[in-house]
């Protein structure tokens, strides 16, 4: 299977690409745990079936230290005793914000609670603004069939300096 265009030999995709880059480091250099960011990045892939996206954080987590027990879960949170509740209200606040068009409420307010409950503004803004980037980059990669199974951890930090 090949992508039906290739974003990365295209010269103004490849300008975008090092500007989501970019962003992904600030997002990289944040506080919030390296673990949160790859368990809701690695949701959000999964719930937008974006194929690439799951492959990347599945490795990029390994890569990290997490655990398979942790990654096999990640689709099944809410009946998983491995996740912190820190965690929990990281995956639902991902999943309620990938899935806005499902229903009318947008986040709800028993997640936003969560959410604040469990960390700071800093992290909520980064929290924030992965779940917007991871989203965009799914949808970028579904639009394009962007295969899965040839990601390497690291293979894109070149398209951030």
């Amino acid at each position: 299977m090949n992508a039906r265009f290739d974003m990365l030999g295209n010269a103004l995709a490849t300008r975008f690409a090092k500007r989501f880059a970019a962003a992904a480091l600030v997002l990289d250099q944040s506080p919030l745990p390296t673990t949160t960011k790859e368990l809701v990045s690695l949701r959000a892939s999964q719930i937008n079936g974006c194929g690439f996206c799951t492959d990347m954080h599945t490795k990029d987590a390994t890569a990290a230290g997490e655990s398979a027990v942790r990654l096999n879960l990640v689709a099944a949170w809410r009946e998983a005793l491995v996740f912190t509740e820190a965690e929990r209200a990281a995956l639902a606040l991902t999943e309620e914000a990938t899935r806005l068009a499902d229903h009318h409420r947008g986040v709800s307010d028993e997640t936003w609670a969560a959410v604040r409950e469990h960390y700071t503004d800093d992290e909520i803004a980064a929290l924030i603004s992965l779940i917007g980037l991871v989203n965009a980059a799914n949808r970028m990669n579904v639009i394009v069939r962007m295969p899965a199974g040839s990601y390497e951890p690291g293979m894109f930090e070149a398209f951030a300096g």
